[in-house]
């Protein structure tokens, strides 16, 4: 088997994905590939087979979370996939922390978070874990305490919290040098604000803000610019294809090309250089709400490609990447609450 992904080094289920296939195969509705906004009907895995031994990709199955979780952060750290705070499947705010290793495809519980929450912003910086703020029970309050957790002592330590009246959650993250970049995001309603907390100083700085409120948005850093892409403001069906990109030198925002797909309350991931987005909610045209779309925004050329959907599509989570695989853990399968233990994994 000569696919490098093929093995992956783990026990993944991939009868999935027919590795060393020729050839693409997109299954859903009528067996169609299309773009724009889906009915998020049930999409089967997809994978591209390379010829010559040219490397498989598509979506493959993974262990389950240990219980179903929603709009909990994810990220990478170590070589291990982080799953932070979120909502239980009885809408619960957790304050637990699951990892995931694929080298053994199992995952271990670490120190909880210091408090429960929801929509936190999280970003790695230095091999530790940072947490910005985020919001609080069911009622969504908005809050700025902040943590950074150390794996080599399994411990949270408080660090400086956003600034009062700049606390929110659901905003979207970058890591530029050594500053987390925290843009838009969920106080009583969308903001615009834009704030970045230096990992080194422990200190906090308000930036240019967003050229409109939003919430719910995904994107991340790429060469030193942050970018957003889409998000919501006044409602989960209010959604937004915009996409905007800061420069930190210029302490300005600027406009690129639209979403293909106005989506909010997606999972964002960036790999060799390009951003991608999987799921959201708010799609009027799926009983369910939510979105199986999966695009990818390459910022060198301003331009959008649709890729194979989610076969479970999902809305409320993170991905991150570990070793060329981006990963999407939980989340919820239907509009606003329900959230699932499912686990999967893209291969580019």
């Amino acid at each position: 088997m000569t696919g490098v992904r093929c093995a992956l080094g783990i026990a993944l289920a991939l009868a999935a994905l027919h590795c060393g296939s020729d050839g693409e195969s997109t299954s859903g509705a009528g067996g169609s590939t299309g773009t724009g906004t889906s009915n998020g009907s049930g999409t089967g895995p997809t994978t591209t087979g390379g010829q010559g031994g040219a490397p498989a990709s598509g979506w493959i199955s993974v262990a389950p979370l240990p219980s179903p979780r929603q709009e909990n952060a994810v990220v990478a750290l170590a070589g291990e996939l982080y799953v932070i705070g979120g909502f239980d499947a009885q809408a619960s705010v957790l304050a637990s922390v699951e990892a995931y290793d694929p080298s053994t495809n199992t995952w271990r519980g670490v120190a909880s978070l210091p408090e429960p929450r929801h929509h936190v912003h999280a970003a790695v910086v230095g091999g530790k874990l940072y947490v910005l703020g985020g919001l609080k029970t069911l009622s969504f309050t908005a809050d700025g305490d902040s943590w950074v957790y150390d794996p080599g002592s399994d411990s949270w330590s408080p660090i400086a919290s956003m600034p009062a009246g700049t606390e929110r959650g659901g905003g979207v993250v970058g890591v530029v040098g050594d500053e987390i970049i925290v843009a838009g995001g969920l106080r009583q309603g969308a903001v615009a604000d834009t704030s970045a907390y230096d990992v080194v100083q422990d200190s906090w700085r308000s930036l240019a803000p967003l050229p409109k409120p939003l919430d719910h948005l995904a994107g991340g850093a790429v060469d030193g610019i942050v970018y957003a892409l889409g998000g919501r403001d006044t409602g989960i069906e209010a959604l937004s294809g915009d996409v905007y990109a800061y420069d930190p030198g210029s302490d300005a925002w600027s406009s690129r090309t639209s979403m293909l797909t106005p989506r909010g309350g997606t999972a964002g991931a960036v790999h060799d250089g390009r951003l991608y987005v999987f799921g959201g909610e708010g799609n009027v045209a799926s009983q369910t709400g939510v979105f199986e779309e999966v695009s990818r925004y390459d910022p060198g050329a301003d331009t959008w490609t649709m890729l194979p959907a989610m076969p479970i599509p999902r809305h409320g989570t993170g991905a991150a990447v570990v070793d060329g695989i981006i990963y999407v853990p939980g989340g919820a399968s239907t509009q606003a609450f329900g959230a699932v233990d499912v686990h999967e994994a893209y291969i580019p």
